[in-house]
């Protein structure tokens, strides 16, 4: 089993991959309107050999400026989670989300159709983070995919057609993807448990100093029957304590001489 180290704290690394790809979605999309041409071309076309090259391009893609808002905010906050909470798997679940979603949109999607946006890849943060804290049981990661369901938990109905323009085999082929590397990874540790000295194999019930004030039946036995040399040191310091000094000052006068 891979042992991980505990959550990591908010480096620049954790920050600066949601920041990249919000922006770079957005430089590609300024780009096509500053310029005047569109690059809808390079998404996913389901069955055709050449529509593959939409599993790279697809993601940075959109078709208009709603398009590109609603995807803005939710990549945002799934990336920044995924690697606040998951470090060193990150970068693994963000490739190989990317990768898989798009190979399943090209598989499951209609002949003829193109696929484009980041939704897919918001399906695989989504999916990935709610399936793998429910299996952790930590409560830290668990608490993690409560809030996903909360905040996005209508994701869900994206993934059933019947809304026209809208990817939903896109949506469920990032589901998918996100459920799949969440089962993947299952059994690696992201935060590890504290370990209480009675838990460690060193541990030695006979050395424990709580536990030398229980006898055998679990009976309490004061400090002063444990160690009654030592109660009796501390008696004899306190009765010396106790122990009154009386000064006495003389004066001599002194002799005048002539």
């Amino acid at each position: 089993m891979e042992t991980e180290k505990n959550i990591q704290a908010l480096d620049p690394v954790n920050l600066g991959v949601p920041l990249f790809s919000v922006l770079i979605i957005w430089i590609v999309y300024w780009a096509e309107v500053k310029f005047n041409f569109s690059l809808n071309y390079l998404g996913v076309s389901p069955h055709s050999f050449v529509g593959l090259r939409g599993v790279i391009f697809s993601p940075l893609i959109h078709g208009s400026i709603e398009h590109l808002y609603s995807n803005t905010i939710p990549l945002f906050l799934l990336t920044l989670a995924l690697f606040y909470f998951y470090r060193k798997l990150a970068f693994k679940v963000f490739l190989m989300g990317w990768l898989l979603s798009g190979l399943l949109t090209w598989l499951m999607g209609e002949e003829g159709s193109h696929h484009i946006g980041a939704s897919g890849l918001i399906y695989v943060f989504a999916s990935f983070l709610f399936f793998k804290g429910i299996w952790s049981k930590h409560y830290r990661l668990m608490s993690l995919s409560f809030i996903v369901v909360f905040l996005y938990g209508s994701l869900v109905w994206g993934v059933l057609p019947g809304v026209p323009g809208i990817s939903w085999e896109g949506h469920l082929a990032g589901f998918i993807a996100g459920l799949l590397l969440a089962l993947f990874y299952r059994n690696v540790i992201v935060v590890e448990k504290k370990k209480y000295e009675w838990e460690k194999e060193s541990y030695l019930e006979e050395e424990d100093e709580f536990m030398k004030h229980f006898d055998e039946n679990g009976n309490f036995i004061p400090t002063s029957e444990l160690y009654p040399e030592t109660e009796e040191e501390n008696s004899t310091q306190s009765d010396s304590s106790d122990i009154k000094l009386k000064i006495i000052y003389s004066f001599k006068a002194k002799e005048n001489k002539e």
